[in-house]
């Protein structure tokens, strides 16, 4: 007669193990399903804008051809720096006008170079729908008298002076994979939300420059 087999209980150290195991995979579903879902609050401030990011990229050709059309949903309204007199200051405050948004360092040799026609392209567009908003990423005590200094001593009269010396804004852009180094720009509607993203300069006072700030403003019309 043959005897039945009956199924063998793990051993105990194995069960823990099974367990331990079943718990972790658990875990990493769930902050998969948190980030997928919620990507943070902050990177879903806005809702998506394929449309406007598509009108942006498609005006980004020749000396703009670099810059990506996004529009994701990441809200910067919250993004937090300083005025030129030490005040804190927040994309918010600029409620209502389109953003170009240059993330510069006066040790930075590219935005060095960039800044004068940076400088030209607010002299042109700057108005109560459209800001050239350049921040200043010259960290330590001395970073805004060192920013405060280039600007004066290159006549830069068009942009006005913000900064992180904190350089907490731009690992925020880190973090989430907008930009890696300077200079680095982000071009915002009214409300704070990302439309497109160029990381590196770019000869922003040409026709190309001009093109991609007249469709932005026609997002407005």
């Amino acid at each position: 007669m043959t005897e039945t087999s009956l199924p063998v209980a793990p051993k105990p150290n194995r069960l823990r193990w099974l367990i331990a195991g079943g718990l972790a995979a658990v875990t990493v579903a769930i902050v998969i399903w948190f980030l997928l879902s919620n990507g943070g609050a902050e990177a879903r401030e806005c809702p998506a804008q394929a449309a406007a990011a598509k009108a942006i990229g498609d005006a980004a050709v020749g000396e703009l051809a670099a810059l990506n059309g996004t529009g994701e949903g990441r809200g910067y309204a919250r993004l937090a720096f300083k005025d030129a007199a030490g005040a804190d200051i927040d994309i918010a405050d600029f409620k209502g006008r389109a953003l170009l948004v240059n993330f510069w360092a006066s040790w930075c040799i590219p935005c060095r170079e960039e800044m004068p026609a940076l400088d030209a392209l607010a002299a042109k567009y700057n108005s109560d729908a459209f800001m050239v908003l350049p921040i200043n990423l010259d960290i330590g005590e001395g970073g805004l008298d060192k920013a405060k200094a280039f600007l004066a001593d290159n006549g830069f009269a068009n942009l006005p002076l913000y900064a992180d010396n904190s350089f907490v804004a731009f690992e925020r852009l880190k973090q989430q994979a907008v930009a890696v180094g300077l200079p680095a720009t982000l071009i915002l509607d009214q409300n704070g939300c990302e439309l497109a993203v160029l990381q590196g300069p770019a000869h922003w006072d040409t026709p190309d420059g001009h093109a991609v700030v007249d469709a932005l403003l026609a997002l407005k019309s």
